[in-house]
């Protein structure tokens, strides 16, 4: 198994970086051919997806949805006042899988894989476990 740890930079409040280069790199140079990867984000206030790469309008309105669907409102009681940010990262998930064969991910065709940022900027921690 190759564990590689990753640091991804992002830039705004809510934020989508696709970073599928990244991991198919780490896949490319991998000994076993076929296997499975885990892309794992640590943070309580970011997210993992898979969607489509090939149109840069989906990445904006999926971050104008996320926008709306959780907006900042005075009501929420946590002290750091990000707990829309949570309840996204909640909603999208921490992690992802994707198999691979012939050293290379078995994504679909528009398919890539995005970091979701919800409480940015920040710089992010990305585990990527190769298996």
């Amino acid at each position: 198994m190759l564990i590689k740890r990753i640091k991804v930079t992002t830039t705004n409040a809510v934020d989508m970086i696709e970073i599928t280069k990244l991991v198919e790199s780490l896949v490319e140079d991998y000994p076993k051919q076929n296997g499975l990867v885990n892309v794992y984000i640590p943070h309580t206030t970011a997210g993992l997806t898979i969607n489509e790469a090939a149109d840069p309008d989906v990445v904006y309105d999926l971050k104008f949805a996320f926008k709306r669907i959780s907006p900042k409102l005075r009501e929420y009681i946590h002290n750091e006042g990000n707990s829309n940010a949570h309840f996204l990262s909640t909603l999208v998930g921490c992690s992802i899988n994707i198999p691979f064969e012939a050293n290379e991910l078995l994504l679909g065709t528009w398919q890539g894989i995005f970091l979701c940022e919800f409480d940015g900027p920040r710089q992010r921690e990305v585990i990527i476990s190769v298996n």
